[in-house]
């Protein structure tokens, strides 16, 4: 039998589907651009340039049950996440990076035809989960300051049904911004569930995590990947309302936390001294690329909460700029839709790539 025919096994939405376009591994980026890895200045991901605790590789080097199942629920971890949180481990769900609870927050109350509100521009996998799911995605345009159009998703939740869950991010990727007290509040009357994507709260102080144990439609999503420097290991983990919660352990792998990932956040969080260290380096040499990106006459940054500046490249071609530094061994992240058009976001690194950077830009 061809491959032709047995091409229409496959669920037609997901074959008209477009892919996720990830960024390219640092092993075959250093291949690719013929520059040794450790010369390569990585602000491409948002990663932490840091890395993690010390005590993670000690810990990993330590572990000696790996050949093992890992605990299924996590009990270790999530006790010692309510210790970091406040917030009672009842609560918590522990997922391979927050990117499998968005998936399993979707399979959870989304049935084909279903739709899920997105906010763009905005983190590319609630599109991408809400479409592998079956459901449909509504997308409501923030404003030209990348605030949500409040206004606008009230009007679309009030006017339609089988609307289901809003996903909003605060610090919001690309852009950095803040959500509001107050439109969140708004947000949370609406007859649909709130999920409230904080990956880089870390960086900006001031989640509403315990909003969770006062709003029955709020959930609260927290990685370990940009913060503790785990990108590399997938944790992540969600606070939820317990009637949510009750449900959505029935559709979770029950072994989803491997346990390099346990250990390495559990060693993180009894390492806060020295991560939080790092994230205060990291704000304020935020603060250093920002104003030091302000001074280039091409490039218009915007205010960032996070580890990332986005900015709008002007009377220039924002691809060929990212092409130019790549060949010197400095990646950044380039955007050209509708909304972003010839924008770019560079991630926060050491105060001596900041230096290369804004050295290099100067020559370009």
């Amino acid at each position: 039998m061809s491959s032709e025919t047995l091409k229409n096994l496959i669920r037609p939405d997901i074959a008209d589907m477009a892919p996720y376009t990830p960024i390219v591994p640092f092993d075959v980026l250093s291949q690719r651009l013929g520059i040794p890895a450790e010369d390569i200045i990585k602000l491409d991901a948002n990663e932490n340039p840091y890395g993690p605790s010390p005590r993670v590789y000690q810990a990993l080097a330590d572990e000696t049950y790996y050949h093992i199942y890992p605990d299924p629920d996590s009990t270790l971890l999530r006790q010692a996440l309510s210790q970091y949180t406040g917030i009672d481990a009842t609560h918590i769900v522990a997922g391979h990076g927050a990117d499998e609870l968005i998936d399993l927050l979707i399979r959870l109350f989304i049935a084909p035809g279903d739709a899920v509100i997105n906010c763009p521009p905005t983190f590319g996998m609630y599109r991408f989960d809400t479409e592998l799911n079956g459901g449909r995605i509504i997308d409501i345009e923030r404003k030209e300051d990348f605030s949500l159009d409040i206004e606008k998703i009230v009007e679309i939740v009030n006017s339609s049904s089988n609307i289901k869950i809003l996903f909003v991010t605060s610090p919001n990727n690309p852009d950095g911004g803040m959500l509001g007290d107050a439109c969140l509040r708004q947000l949370l009357q609406l007859p649909l569930i709130v999920v409230l994507d904080e990956a880089y709260i870390e960086f900006a102080g001031g989640s509403r995590a315990d909003w969770v144990l006062e709003h029955e439609n709020l959930i609260v999503l927290r990685t370990f990947s940009k913060w503790a420097g785990l990108a590399g290991l997938r944790v992540g983990y969600g606070i939820f309302p317990h009637w949510i919660l009750s449900h959505l352990l029935k559709i979770k792998q029950p072994y989803n936390v491997n346990l390099a990932g346990a250990t390495a956040a559990l060693a993180s969080l009894s390492d806060l001294c020295h991560l939080q260290e790092n994230v205060e380096k990291i704000v304020e040499e935020r603060e250093r690329l920002y104003q030091g990106l302000r001074e280039f006459d091409f490039l218009e940054p915007y205010p960032s909460h996070a580890n990332f500046i986005l900015a709008r490249v002007i009377n220039r071609d924002a691809a060929a700029l990212k092409a130019m530094l790549a060949e010197r061994g400095i990646l950044i992240r380039y955007f050209d839709t509708p909304r972003l058009h010839n924008h770019v976001r560079i991630s926060v690194g050491t105060p001596s790539q900041t230096s290369v950077l804004l050295k290099t830009l100067s020559t370009l």
